[in-house]
């Protein structure tokens, strides 16, 4: 086994801020840009802007349209996965797991339990298919719900039958979501969409996925406690390190070996509350000393930084939060505060406000900025 890397903290935060693409070399394409990230989460709370376009916008800057995500999506060159847009050839990736749904070997409890929920709405469960075969693809509310046992939980989606069934379609690779027609998702037959290719088994795609994880994280752990969606460890991939001041072991993207003690062409850059930079609490906490937490679920009173603050990257550092907010039917971006973790510095802050400035352009907004006193 080769000696690991040994980083600083310096070199983990440059090898992940470079792996993101928000460096001062900004890429040009759309797909491109979301081909290399591997995942864009399609959270679509729009305090300021969606998600996706945000994170889309703090990498290619002023020349990202919207539009170009919306064409992609519709022509199915990306896709909405379980809530994170993907390029559709990687979708070959999990395949494997689809067939053998719900899972290969001993099945858990949870997953035993969604089988039968199935098996029990098979009338519901043919419905849709026959349904999206003849006239999709279709917006879920023009989707028949004759379940007969409706899906109970504690949470929201208690008795949301429909959705809840397509969820669980679309992990047995049978349906698809092919765009949304507003906030309402469009669904089609899966094999009308995915790469009618081979598509490798369950390990050899685990493995697979881990390598294009790490290259898009550039540094993660190599086991981390699951999470929603898209997972944090990368598994054996890329090649071990230590980070110095830091317990454990790290595997980190050998294509980002050479950072190790480099500098790093570095800009500001105000990211999404769901940036893949960010989502990571431990490594967020361990790496970047950052103390953040997204607070929209919080009560008002109980917020430190505001509803939907976006983190704010300075070069290799998280330096402060931005509250801020999109009053579209006044057309301002309406800024309340920015949060300096420590005072900034004078080529810092107006390199921020730049950043913000540049946020108010693109949203094609005014920029009021209420966290300063009038001149």
């Amino acid at each position: 086994m080769p000696d690991p890397l040994r980083l600083t903290r310096a070199d983990a935060r440059r090898i992940a801020v470079r792996a993101q693409l928000l460096t001062a070399d900004r890429p040009r394409d759309v797909v491109d840009t979301v081909r290399h990230l591997a995942v864009v989460q399609a959270e679509p709370t729009s305090a300021i802007a969606p998600s996706a376009d945000l994170v889309l916008w703090s990498r290619l800057g002023p020349s990202y349209d919207v539009a170009t995500l919306r064409e992609a999506l519709d022509e199915q060159v990306l896709i909405e996965h379980h809530g994170f847009i993907r390029p559709t050839s990687d979708m070959a990736l999990f395949q494997a797991e689809m067939a053998a749904w719900p899972g290969a070997g001993a099945l858990k409890d949870w997953e035993v339990a969604r089988a039968e929920w199935v098996e029990a709405n098979s009338g519901c469960h043919r419905d849709l298919l026959d349904r999206l075969r003849r006239d999709g693809p279709l917006p879920t509310g023009e989707l028949p719900d004759s379940c007969e046992v409706p899906w109970r939980s504690s949470g929201w989606n208690n008795a949301r039958n429909v959705q809840m069934l397509l969820m669980l379609m679309v992990s047995r690779g049978e349906v698809a979501c092919v765009g949304r027609e507003g906030r309402e998702q469009l669904w089609d037959l899966a094999d009308r969409v995915y790469p009618d290719d081979p598509y490798p088994d369950v390990e050899e795609a685990r493995l697979l996925r881990d390598r294009r994880r790490l290259a898009a994280l550039g540094i993660a752990r190599p086991k981390a406690a699951a999470s929603p969606g898209e997972q944090h460890d990368v598994g054996t991939a890329g090649v071990p390190a230590v980070v110095e001041g830091v317990r454990g072991t790290w595997r980190v993207d050998p294509a980002l070996a050479d950072l190790v003690g480099a500098d790093l062409a570095g800009r500001a850059a105000l990211l999404s509350p769901f940036d893949r930079l960010v989502q990571d609490r431990k490594r967020l906490t361990e790496v970047f000393e950052f103390d953040y937490l997204l607070e929209m679920y919080k009560p008002a009173s109980r917020r430190r930084w505001g509803y939907y603050a976006l983190p704010i990257l300075c070069g290799d550092r998280l330096i402060g939060k931005l509250d801020a907010s999109a009053d579209r039917a006044e057309g301002a971006l309406v800024v309340r505060a920015v949060h300096e973790d420590e005072p900034f510095p004078r080529h810092v802050a107006a390199a921020v406000d730049a950043e913000i400035g540049a946020l108010a352009e693109w949203l094609d907004l005014d920029l009021v900025r209420l966290d300063r006193a009038p001149a």
